[in-house]
Formats: structure tokens, sequence, C-alpha cells
């Protein structure tokens, strides 16, 4: 099926929100991908009901239901009718509320993609926020998770036949057309790795702390390192690194990141507690191999041994081992990164997402088209 009417909403963030995250730059693939298989997509809202503290949530629901009634009341007057409702990224701190209500009034199908799970929220702070992201998920008509690790939480509330991998994707193009060669590193200059990330307290800052301890350990290497990011925790990061063996360029637009990938030879990240690492996808794109942390969607975009090495998350001394392995070997990287890019080009490019996107807003439809048969 081809040419939808497809009204969307991303409860987590979204897509106009000025924060810069993965999780933005992933919803607005999204639109993107379906605009491009012919699709017409509509923000049914731009309501976000992720909160802080589970307390806030009833008063988010309050808010959210009220919400789907404005946008109800302005799609009656309008005449427009959605072929199916498309809902990104709901989890216990951003539950949709509003996904469900409008596909109940207008009896059109509903689908969510990368839901998470997370069974030990079913009790405490956030009992009310699971309850209500499981309940969006039973009324689902499809459900993707975009990588196994998610996978196997939702199976145990989703039947088999509503439950869909579907990996992460980039525009590639831009970053293939900056790709060149990756020179060898002779006697005397550095390798040169680089990291992209925001600088934030929390778990960016920890990915930053594994990577300064690793390279720690590898001082007699030649190696200098670029760090693309800012945040409010830049002078606490900075100081975690020698200076005059690396370069802090600070946030940069988008359209400057391809040539930055392209000018290093190694990318570098230890991804704490990350769903899978936009930032992996852009690397390989450009024909880098990564260094990385095994977290969650990780193993799902990089091909541990083929288009880098992956260390288990936050172990020191298993990255520090998979760096040295690279730093001392410019043949393997040199294989690793032309693995990379055929990697991304064969599975995750703009073009594949939106074939696997066109395909599952379809299942979504006939399996709400099979249901409402049953029930007549």
């Amino acid at each position: 099926m081809s040419g939808l009417r497809i009204a969307f909403t991303a409860p987590m963030k979204p897509l106009d929100d000025p924060r810069p995250s993965g999780d933005r730059t992933f919803a607005r693939l999204i639109v993107r991908a379906l605009e491009s298989a012919g699709h017409t997509v509509r923000v049914a809202s731009r309501f976000a009901s992720w909160r802080q503290a589970g307390s806030e949530l009833p008063e988010a629901k309050v808010a959210a239901l009220a919400e789907a009634a404005r946008v109800e009341a302005d799609w009656r007057a309008e005449g427009y009718r959605p072929d199916v409702f498309l809902t990104y990224h709901l989890y216990h701190k951003a539950p949709d509320w509003i996904g469900p209500a409008l596909s109940n009034a207008f009896d059109i199908p509903y689908a969510v993609m990368e839901a998470s799970r997370a069974p030990k929220r079913a009790t405490g702070d956030w009992a009310f926020g699971f309850a209500a992201a499981d309940a969006a998920l039973g009324q689902a008509d499809a459900v993707g998770a975009i990588h196994r690790a998610d996978m196997g939480c939702l199976a145990a509330a989703l039947p088999p036949d509503r439950l869909y991998l579907l990996p992460p994707f980039l525009d590639a193009t831009p970053f293939q057309a900056q790709h060149r060669i990756q020179r060898d590193a002779g006697d005397g200059v550095p390798v040169r790795l680089l990291s992209v990330g925001m600088m934030r307290h929390g778990d960016k800052t920890q990915s930053y702390r594994v990577l300064a301890e690793a390279l720690g350990r590898l001082s007699t290497r030649n190696w200098h390192l670029t760090i693309v990011g800012d945040g409010p925790a830049r002078a606490e990061i900075e100081a975690l690194f020698p200076p005059h063996r690396c370069s802090f360029l600070g946030a940069l637009p988008p359209e400057d990141l391809p040539a930055v990938y392209a000018d290093h030879d190694l990318f570098v990240w230890p991804a704490i507690r990350e769903a899978f690492g936009f930032v992996f996808l852009e690397a390989q794109a450009s024909g880098l191999p990564v260094v990385g942390g095994a977290t969650f969607g990780v193993p799902d975009v990089v091909v541990d041994g083929e288009t880098g090495l992956l260390a288990p998350e936050g172990d020191v001394e298993g990255f520090a081992t998979a760096l040295q392995r690279l730093l001392s070997d410019a043949d393997l990287r040199q294989q690793m990164g032309v693995a990379a890019s055929r990697h991304i080009r064969e599975r995750h490019t703009l073009e594949a997402g939106a074939a696997r996107l066109t395909a599952f807003l379809d299942a979504a439809i006939a399996t709400r088209s099979k249901a409402g048969a049953r029930a007549s």
C-alpha cells in the first residue's frame, strides 16, 4: 500500500524540540523516510508526555486527553481522517494517551515505533506510567522495536504477530559523499580518533569517563582524539583528557559532521545506557571502523569483529584492549572501514528504512482490518 495518510506524534520529544538528540534526529528521519515513500505525514500533536517523576504522570494524562479531544474536534471540523496513527517512542516515562484516544475515536489502526518496556517499573514510582504504556501497547495493531534487547522485553506483553524488529537508519548520502580511503598513519603520525556526544551529566559523562580511562592505559600509543559535543558538563569532561592530545570542537551543525567524520581514522564511544547510538550509524556510513560499548542495540548496528570491535558496557579494560588492537593495525582499520560502509549501504539507509516502515504500517492496517472482520 502506498500514499498513506499518517498522523504522527512523539510523546518523548516533539520534532521541533530545540534540544539536539538522537531521539529527535531519528523521529525526523522517520517522517522524512515516510514522505520519501509517497506518504503524507501530519503531526497530530506536539504534546510531550515525558515527565521527570512518575508522580507527575496522572496530571500529564489529564492534559493529554484534553489535547486529544481538541485534535479530534479539529479533525472532525476539517473532515480529516488518517489511514493510520503512528506514535514514536513510547515507554513508562512517556506514555501515549493521544494516539489510542484518536485511533478509537476515528476507528483507525494504531502503530507504535520504538517501544521499550522495563518490567521492573511495573511497581513503584513509575507504576502509573508503566501501566499506561502497557495499555497503549495492548491497543496497538503493530509495535516496532529498534533492537533485539527491546524485542525481548516487549515479547512478554505482545503477541508475536504484532511485534516487529525495525532497525534504525539514516540518510547516508552526505556521509558517503565525504567518505575517502583512510590513510595509514606512519611513524610519528597519530591515529586520529573521533567521539561525538552531548556533554550532559549522567550517562554521557560516564561514557566520556570510560573513554578517558581507557585512553589513559594507552598513553604510549600514538593517537589524537577529537571530541564533538557541548553541554553543561563540558568543563568536567574536558578535565578528563590530556589537553595536548585532544581537540574539542564544541557542538557542530549536522551539515558539518560528514567532513569531520571523513577526517578521522577511528570512531570511539562507550555508549553507556544508549539505545543504539546514532553516531555509530554516521561513523560507519563515513567508512570509519568503530570501538564501542555493547549496550542495548549497539550490537544490532555494529557487527562486532567485522565493522568494529565492541566491549562490554562500562568495561574500561575491555574497551582499552579493543582500542589498542585497532590502533596497532592499520590494515584491520581499513578492512573494517570498508565493511562498515558496505553494512550501512546494505541495511541502514533512508531507502531501506522507508521500505521497512511502509511494510510495518501496512501490517498494522491489515491487522486492524482482520480484527474488524472478526468483530462483524
